[in-house]
């Protein structure tokens, strides 16, 4: 089915970019390293339980819920693009 300009598949292939893009960015965020036995943030005693579940991890659970709070998923390209963008 054509779909004007785009080459057929290309909104696939957008979809497929976006979510090898999240998969990237997730496993730069994975801990790497020996586990810290207390929290970086707040010097908790970090749990065993949690030391092996999560190889590298920095922080307890209570600091970790709270960094992943502040952060948000920013995408540098804008894939999708809007209908005025492409007239100008």
């Amino acid at each position: 089915m054509a779909g004007g300009f785009a080459k057929d598949g290309a909104v696939q292939e957008q979809i497929d970019a976006t979510i090898e893009d999240a998969v990237s960015r997730a496993r730069d965020q994975m801990p790497r390293g020996a586990s810290l036995q207390n929290c970086a943030e707040c010097d908790v005693t970090i749990p065993t339980a949690r030391r092996e579940a999560v190889p590298g991890v920095r922080l307890c659970i209570r600091c970790q819920a709270e960094k992943d709070k502040e952060t948000t998923i920013q995408s540098g390209y804008n894939r999708r693009g809007s209908k005025d963008s492409q007239l100008r």
